[in-house]
């Protein structure tokens, strides 16, 4: 064996290539936050990880390593190490990682390279490290890039101008929400390090952009909270506002909550889709219930649960028109007009969608 196998210590190019990466820590280490492309092919599982964690306590780490020895031989070592022999052949290029780029990693490093003479490299400093980077390097590239910011009514097209755009960052799509009460998508949001991760190696990716486009966002989109140096960088710069009429805004909306909602919860389990489309929207509704106040709130009740019940049973969704104009017009354009009162000394153009895009394209921005 070499006297030191390799070890990866830059970790832009690891982001920037999209290296697929072996995560040796316990699965619940790995639930609670880690890096696109990676996968979890733990040293030890959760239960091992608790044992020896107690024994290093208890006894010392000799004695830690010994009985993570005896946890992890024969045939269990095995199916792990064919697990890491298969993930290599499919990524050659790629690497692995433990928390701290400490014990399991290396052991895992030196098991392959006895099985197999691949020296796989592996994260200096491990997760902690990249974890690390990914933290700086947002703080970094918000001091560094310069926002621009896309605001607008609720429904006027925002996010799908920005799939028109190469220079942006999509924290909804990031934070796999549309950023309102009706904001969940058919499946969960990233945990909140993911969340951050995923931003963070977006930033890196488009550093050398000379502007980067943002959608108008509060402090949170659904459960992830934007980090803060975001917040403060993207609150004080130049706005652009999207305009759309009414009629316009009802179209993206009904596509975007209703049309392509029911056909996504479909997708997703054709028995029960449907219910779980309706339970979407009745539970997405009694989030605002307060701020709707009772007499509104069971008025508009009444409407989605009739419009639930003619898409159902005739498969017409025009019974949510009512319901997303009043949800519009009623309850989002005025909580809209109060928070863009504050921000009019910032706003540099208005237009509609083809007017904003020409615009940024003038600027060279897109």
């Amino acid at each position: 064996m070499p006297n030191e196998l390799t070890q990866i210590a830059d970790f832009t190019q690891l982001f920037v290539n999209d290296t697929a990466l072996i995560d040796t820590r316990a699965p619940i280490e790995f639930e609670q936050g880690a890096f696109p492309y990676t996968t979890s092919l733990p040293l030890m599982s959760d239960s091992e990880r608790e044992l020896i964690g107690t024994c290093y306590k208890n006894k010392g780490q000799s004695q830690a390593i010994a009985l993570g020895h005896e946890l992890v031989q024969g045939k269990v070592k095995q199916a792990r190490l064919d697990a890491w022999l298969e993930f290599i052949k499919n990524n050659p290029n790629g690497a692995l990682y433990c928390f701290r780029g400490g014990l399991r990693s290396q052991i895992t490093q030196e098991w392959i390279y006895e099985a197999s003479g691949i020296n796989y490299p592996r994260i200096k400093g491990g997760y902690k490290a990249l974890r690390r980077f990914l933290i700086d390097e947002t703080d970094r590239i918000m001091k560094s890039v310069t926002p621009i910011v896309i605001g607008g009514q609720t429904g006027c097209g925002k996010t799908l101008l920005l799939d028109q755009l190469k220079d942006t960052i999509d924290l909804e799509g990031l934070a796999n929400h549309r950023g309102s009460a009706f904001g969940n998508t058919t499946t969960p949001q990233p945990t909140q390090i993911n969340f951050e991760n995923s931003l963070a190696i977006e930033l890196i990716k488009k550093q050398n952009h000379s502007h980067l486009v943002f959608e108008d966002e509060g402090s949170n989109v659904g459960t992830v909270h934007i980090p803060q140096c975001v917040q403060d960088k993207t609150s004080q710069v130049e706005l652009i506002l999207l305009e759309a009429s009414v009629k316009e805004r009802l179209k993206v909306s009904m596509d975007a909550y209703v049309i392509n909602m029911q056909q996504d919860f479909l997708a997703q389990d054709s028995v029960n889709g449907f219910d779980n489309f309706a339970n979407y929207w009745l539970k997405s509704l009694e989030k605002i219930q307060k701020r709707l106040g009772l007499e509104r709130y069971q008025a508009i009740l009444k409407l989605v649960n009739r419009a639930l019940e003619r898409y159902k049973n005739q498969g017409e969704a025009d019974g949510f028109y009512p319901v997303v104009e009043e949800l519009l017009v009623g309850y989002y354009d005025p909580m809209y007009d109060y928070q863009i009162q504050k921000k009019m000394d910032r706003v540099v153009f208005k237009g509609n969608a083809n007017e904003v895009l020409a615009y940024l394209t003038e600027r060279s921005i897109g």
